[in-house]
Formats: C-alpha cells, structure tokens, sequence
C-alpha cells in the first residue's frame, strides 16, 4: 500500500503527494502541504482545497480512494491554509463526532512550530484574546474582546535569533488564524506571514557579505507563513490508546532555521 496520497488540480496546474503519517480503520492522518487550504475558503471558492480534492478522488474512485475504505473523509482539525502539517482525518460520521467532541474542549492537543520576527520578554507566555472575523478585510482575523469567539494559546521559546525566535505553540482551541492573530497581537508576527505583518526571510538580511549574481533575483529562504502543526494529540475514538501523531519539518522551515543558526547571531 502506497504511504502517500496524490493530488492534482488541474484548472490550477498544481500537484501534490501526500505523506501518510497514520492509518488504521477509523483514522487518517496526512500531512498537509503549505499553501493547500484544509477545507474550501470562502473568500476563495474557487481556489483547491484538500477536502475538495480528496472528495474529488472518492467520487472517481481512484486506487487511492479504495485502499483500506477511504469513502468517507472528513476533518477533526483544520490547520491554516498557509500552515503545513498534521490534519487528521475521520472515516465514518461517528467517529467524526467523537473526535470534534474531544477537541471541542479547552486542551493542548495542538502543538505547532512557529518562527515569528522580535523577541519575546518572556520564554513561557499566554495569549487569551477573543477573535472575530475583520469586517474591513474578508479572509482575515482580529481581536475583538466583545464579539470575538473564545480562543486560548500558550508560547514556548525554543530557539532566539538576531530579531527572531522559534516559538512552540499549544493551541487549546482551533479557531482560524488563531495562532497568527494572537501571535501578531503580542506584537511577533510569523515570518512570512504577509496577511499579519510577517515579512520573507531573506538570506540578504542575514548574511553581511551576500552578493547576488548578475541578472539574479533573491528568492526568500521562507515565503509563506511560517507555521507548522508538529503534532497532534488525542484519546483513540475506538481503541482508546493514546494518541501522538508527529509531522517533520517542512524542507522551507529547516532550511530558514538552518541559516538562522548559521548567521543570525544567538541572543543570550
């Protein structure tokens, strides 16, 4: 049985194959690419989403689609869209609901890598802020303490640079954008993150002898948000075994922290 999923979207030109990080009867976890929405969007319908594709794949039933049941698939979580990482996925419908009940409570079951701009006065730190959707800017997310939905985050420094840090995150909720609203709010916007202030890596702004060739332009070292659902933690809606499902690094996020350890001078 292959250990990926392959996808294509052809209106868009874009292919993807998926790295299976667990599978059993009643669970699928995968590996989401970056810049591959989890669910459609609605300030973009039109543009591929995993869910659509996969949703796709079952209505042609492709070999994929009818190895070990795949006919029904549906999201217990929903990473951003800019973020890669574990999104796992349910079977059948009850299975669905055991799972949404569970990380429908207040938990760390979320963990996530983020490489934000600025330093932290802190190593362990919380944000609490309501979100909402921004009225004056469709796709987007603000803190908004009368109307906003409850959404609870905690910080962990792993790593400082020169005007950087990685950051682990435990999202005890699962709103949208939460990690990136709450990260811009405290002042440290993700990398990359252009939506909330985050600006491209760049190995210019890093390396004091860095000389571009001749009719060259720079490529960022990182150009999309910076985010990474490292792992996912949950009770087994069937067997009742807990549960750790791990990502590895995206080649973008090692390859920027690579450079970071290199020339971004460590700050005590």
């Amino acid at each position: 049985m292959s250990p990926f999923i392959k996808l294509s979207s052809p209106a868009t030109h874009q292919f993807w194959e998926i790295t299976i990080l667990f599978e059993d009867d009643h669970l699928l976890a995968i590996d989401k690419p970056a810049g591959l929405a989890s669910t459609p969007e609605a300030a973009a319908p039109d543009v591929p989403s995993l869910m659509k594709l996969l949703h796709a794949g079952i209505e042609r039933g492709v070999p994929w689609s009818v190895e070990r049941g795949r006919s029904y698939l549906t999201p217990a979580n929903r990473p951003d869209a800019e973020a890669s990482g574990v999104i796992l996925l349910a079977k059948s419908k009850p299975i669905l609901v055991t799972l949404l009940d569970a990380f429908g409570t207040e938990n760390p079951s979320r963990t996530y890598l983020a490489l934000v701009q600025g330093t932290p006065a802190e190593d362990h730190f919380q944000n609490g802020a309501r979100l909402a959707p921004n009225p004056v800017q469709p796709g987007a997310f603000r803190v908004d303490p009368h109307h906003g939905k409850r959404c609870r985050t905690g910080f962990e420094v792993m790593e400082k640079f020169a005007g950087f840090t990685l950051l682990r995150s435990e999202a005890w909720t699962d709103r949208p954008h939460q990690v990136r609203v709450h990260l811009r709010n405290l002042g440290l916007p993700l990398v990359g993150d252009q939506l909330y202030g985050g600006r491209s890596l760049l190995l210019s702004r890093l390396k004091r002898d860095y000389r571009l060739k001749p009719n060259r332009s720079e490529h960022p070292l990182l150009a999309r948000a910076a985010l990474h659902a490292e792992a996912l933690r949950f009770v087994h809606p069937v067997t009742g075994a807990a549960m750790i499902i791990n990502s590895p690094w995206p080649k973008d996020l090692t390859v920027a922290v690579k450079y970071l350890r290199r020339y971004g001078t460590a700050q005590a």
